[in-house]
């Protein structure tokens, strides 16, 4: 009888528990619509700027054809004789981005492989934060000293323009290098012991342990940090606006001055081009350019992720 009634009072106890008061029941509803709020002026802001760019680059090509976009290799439309071809600016965004992977890439990677391998608790606790303050430096800081700085350095070694792609390549890679190796020393520390510790019982070195053992089981976080990287390089512009100049050209001469997607719209964006006008019109039309370049890195290092992700019990 005494184990029945302890019993209810245990399944009554339970219940009241379980049961909600109206005011807690509201409370949670009020904080559910706030998050989705907050969650919803994200989709939201995305959708209009998405809308506008499209917009306006729909105007755009109502006055210039595909073809002058696509198939020109000159891009002067602040000129008298103008020409809309986009391949001299993607020309000088991919210089660029490709000189700062180049640099980021080793670098980002090998500081990740450091931190995580061989680095003692104590000094990784104290040089991963002091390496990502690197991507807490304004750019503008970047591009002042990769021009006052870095520029005539080089100049001693290596015949270069004033402004160049080299200069700012490099310091890009710098500034991309805490990005690469952030994200390349959580993959690398996600992959279990047991692996490096069944490596190491096999009598395999500790190098070669990292590169044929923990390097192949981070691949797929590895390669996302390139891929974010290059869409952070893609993008970036007060660097290059200021170390690599305004020089719209196709070449692969690093010493040579060359413009990129985000400098001429930072130029347009001064305020020089009256509103409306079809140079004003470019600013959006190359826009949407590097919209979908961004896009298409950012869905190409979702789908790597995904395609190579290792999962462990």
């Amino acid at each position: 009888m005494q184990n029945t009634n302890s019993q209810d009072g245990l399944y009554l106890q339970s219940r009241e528990s379980l049961d909600k008061n109206p005011s807690e029941d509201i409370s949670e509803k009020i904080v559910a619509v706030i998050l989705f709020a907050c969650a919803l002026v994200s989709v939201l802001t995305t959708f209009g700027i998405v809308v506008i760019i499209f917009q306006e680059t729909f105007g755009f090509f109502q006055e210039v054809s595909f073809a002058q976009f696509f198939l020109d290799t000159k891009w002067t439309p602040l000129f008298a004789e103008k020409h809309f071809g986009i391949w001299p600016l993607i020309n000088g965004t991919f210089l660029t981005t490709a000189i700062a992977m180049a640099v980021a890439i080793p670098l980002g990677l090998s500081s990740a492989i450091y931190l995580s391998e061989y680095a003692q608790p104590k000094v990784a606790a104290i040089l991963r934060p002091a390496v990502e303050l690197l991507a807490g430096v304004p750019t503008v800081v970047y591009g002042y000293f990769a021009l006052l700085f870095l520029t005539p350095l080089l100049r001693n070694v290596i015949p270069l323009e004033i402004f160049n792609a080299l200069s700012a390549g490099l310091m890009m890679g710098i500034m991309i290098t805490p990005t690469v190796g952030s994200i390349s020393l959580d993959a690398i520390r996600a992959v279990p012991r047991s692996l490096r510790e069944g490596s190491y019982a096999l009598g395999i070195t500790k190098l070669e342990t990292i590169f044929k053992v923990v390097l192949p089981a981070a691949l797929s976080g590895i390669i996302a940090s390139i891929i974010l990287g290059i869409s952070r390089a893609v993008g970036e512009t007060m660097t290059v606006l200021i170390a690599a100049g305004q020089q719209p050209r196709i070449t692969i001469n690093f010493a040579e001055s060359v413009e990129t997607m985000t400098a001429y719209m930072a130029q347009i964006s001064g305020g020089d081009s009256p509103r409306g006008s079809l140079n004003f019109k470019t600013l959006y039309a190359v826009g949407a350019v590097l919209f979908l370049l961004t896009l298409a890195l950012n869905i190409v290092s979702f789908w790597i992720a995904n395609r190579f992700k290792e999962k462990y019990d």
